[in-house]
């Protein structure tokens, strides 16, 4: 067992954010500490919505008080999500500085969460920049999906093969491109190390729940913490959220009430070179 400190969004209502990352870490055997960022009534993309950010100041006044009880020193890693201003961004910043002095062995995940296809930047270009500046260079792991990843290594991907080039632009040791255009209507999530590049491919869905990012990035990294080979890692959590996205068929959000049947059924996918 590992313990994660999770860094996002909460909302009352739907998957996104630490409602998909808390339980993905849990059902794989995992202790998380979870710091929110925003508490919200849900995904701003509904009608009506409610709620505010936790200051950033309140964020690092809590990550001081964990590492003065001792608690950061037993954390494994930090995974950090929705990141609302650049204060926040700074506030994410001394948090992992804060768990890597107290355990050097910790490793941080930075899941980029600032836009998306077909919308483009839903974060300003401000705070987009300071993910791509002060969090990607700390980072051990990196989750951004194919409109990030082309953001912060300013190249085209439209494809498994141009996301392996750019992600070797970026100088980030693993990093897991998702939702990545690939052949026959399908998705592609392309992991990429110093020393490989492998894609692992889904049906393109096109009412897809969203949350499916943090579901992914959570699965990735607890899988990664239980000790499995980056190529397990990858096939496991594509094939628990690619699980969960096709029982959310018809539904506003992924279900997760009950997901751990889903996703101790799920079928290992396919894992190909890239």
């Amino acid at each position: 067992m590992a313990r994660v400190l999770a860094i996002s969004s909460h909302v009352a209502y739907g998957s996104v954010g630490l409602a998909s990352i808390v339980p993905a870490l849990h059902w794989l055997g995992h202790e998380v500490m979870p710091l929110p960022t925003v508490v919200l009534s849900c995904n701003p993309a509904y009608p009506h919505f409610a709620g505010d950010a936790v200051p950033a100041d309140r964020i690092v006044a809590i990550a001081e008080a964990l590492a003065a009880n001792g608690w950061l020193a037993g954390t494994d890693a930090v995974v950090t999500g929705y990141l609302p201003t650049r204060d926040h961004v700074s506030a994410a910043r001394a948090a992992v500085a804060m768990v890597r002095a107290a355990n050097p062995a910790s490793r941080y995940l930075c899941d980029p969460v600032f836009g998306d296809e077909p919308g483009g930047l839903y974060l300003p270009e401000a705070v987009a920049t300071a993910i791509a500046t002060e969090l990607m260079p700390l980072a051990d792991l990196a989750t951004p999906n194919s409109f990030e990843l082309s953001w912060l290594a300013k190249a085209p991907v439209g494809n498994p093969l141009e996301a392996r080039d750019a992600a070797r632009k970026l100088a980030v040791p693993t990093l897991l491109a998702t939702s990545v255009p690939d052949d026959d209507n399908r998705l592609a999530n392309v992991l990429v190390t110093r020393d490989e590049a492998l894609a692992c491919s889904v049906k393109l869905r096109e009412d897809a729940p969203h949350g499916t990012g943090d579901m992914l990035c959570a699965m990735f990294l607890g899988q990664l913490l239980n000790g499995n080979a980056p190529a397990d890692c990858l096939s496991a959590a594509a094939s628990a959220v690619d699980a969960s996205v096709t029982a959310a068929h018809g539904l506003e959000e992924l279900p997760l009430a009950g997901a751990a049947a889903l996703w101790a059924s799920a079928k290992a996918l396919p894992v190909s070179t890239v």
